[in-house]
């Protein structure tokens, strides 16, 4: 009998522990892999899963395929992802729009955030960034919220995702004022609209807000952490500017649907641990504001259930009523 070293003998037993044949498990990934994104073209998350897909190429000698499959926060893409053969080859890069937050903002949802996915990894975290066009008469946050009060109803703030749009609310709720939500499919597409007058103001996710603030098409007001951004160092946050409480960040994650072997999610997780390390990802995190994050299966499944209850709490908080 051929000897095995530990680790093979390791990953044999792993891999009958789930049923599954162990030359099968071993050749993963034997053919392209698809990233389903939720959000379009250019936004934050689709510019991390290229990033990311350009490192799990070049590791695995396969390529990977980016879905963009946009609209209805996130639900098509999560419901697509969640129907899709469980065998590894279907990735859901997503964030907490779909696994935290659409589950206290509609009645029913198409897809179980919990029980239809494997977790696979943490991916990052990010902040957001309250802006205006470049000739908004509006200087401050302070005042936004001081012609929102002297108007109210009258000025009006867009979102392309979930967690634009209850940043949206959460200023709204702490501020006492009473702002017009206008709903876009992604936050690039509302940020072209800010940007053609359609509404006031967007406090979006600083990969897609930081490039037209830089371009001089938009002027950024404010921060949504309780730290200000390195990228943008004299914009105080909107705490600091006048909305005292306010906190309100994102994160991505990676997923598959659930079923998935266990070996096949480990070896995910390790080509996605490896990419978040990779020269085109730290160029998304550098230039975006992002922070890397890593994490196993198990961290991250702790972590998404604590963050549904987070943005519950927010949600509520935030007066706004399942659709």
């Amino acid at each position: 009998m051929t000897s095995l070293t530990r680790r093979p003998l390791l990953a044999l037993a792993a891999a009958m522990a789930f049923g599954q044949p162990f030359a099968a498990q071993a050749a993963y990934p034997e053919k392209p892999i698809t990233f389903v994104v939720p959000f379009a073209a250019a936004s934050a998350t689709d510019q991390l899963a290229r990033a990311l897909g350009q490192s799990v190429a070049a590791q695995t000698k396969q390529s990977v395929v980016v879905d963009n499959k946009a609209g209805a926060s996130g639900m098509l893409a999560a419901q697509q992802a969640a129907r899709a053969p469980a065998d590894g080859y279907t990735v859901l890069i997503t964030t907490n729009t779909t696994q935290a937050a659409n589950q206290h903002l509609y009645k029913k949802l198409a897809y179980d955030p919990v029980k239809d996915f494997a977790p696979v990894t943490g991916l990052g975290k990010g902040g957001q960034v309250m802006v205006v066009r470049a000739d908004a008469p509006f200087k401050s946050v302070a005042d936004v919220v001081a012609r929102a009060k002297q108007q109210p109803g009258k000025l009006s703030f867009g979102s392309g995702s979930s967690s634009s749009r209850v940043a949206g609310e959460m200023f709204q709720q702490l501020s006492g004022t009473e702002i017009l939500h206008v709903p876009y499919k992604s936050n690039p597409q509302a940020l072209t609209d800010l940007m053609g007058g359609q509404f006031d103001f967007m406090i979006t996710d600083t990969a897609t807000g930081l490039p037209q603030v830089k371009a001089g098409k938009l002027k950024a007001l404010g921060f949504s952490t309780q730290k200000r951004s390195p990228l943008l160092p004299d914009v105080p946050t909107i705490a600091e500017a006048g909305v005292p409480g306010y906190d309100m960040g994102y994160w991505f994650a990676a997923y598959v649907p659930a079923g998935t072997p266990q070996p096949v999610v480990a070896r995910l997780n390790e080509l996605l641990t490896q990419a978040a390390r990779s020269a085109e990802a730290r160029a998304f995190f550098e230039g975006s504001g992002v922070e890397a994050w890593t994490t196993t299966p198990d961290e991250l499944a702790k972590f998404q259930a604590a963050e549904t209850q987070k943005w519950g709490k927010v949600i509520k908080a935030a007066g706004i009523e399942p659709e």
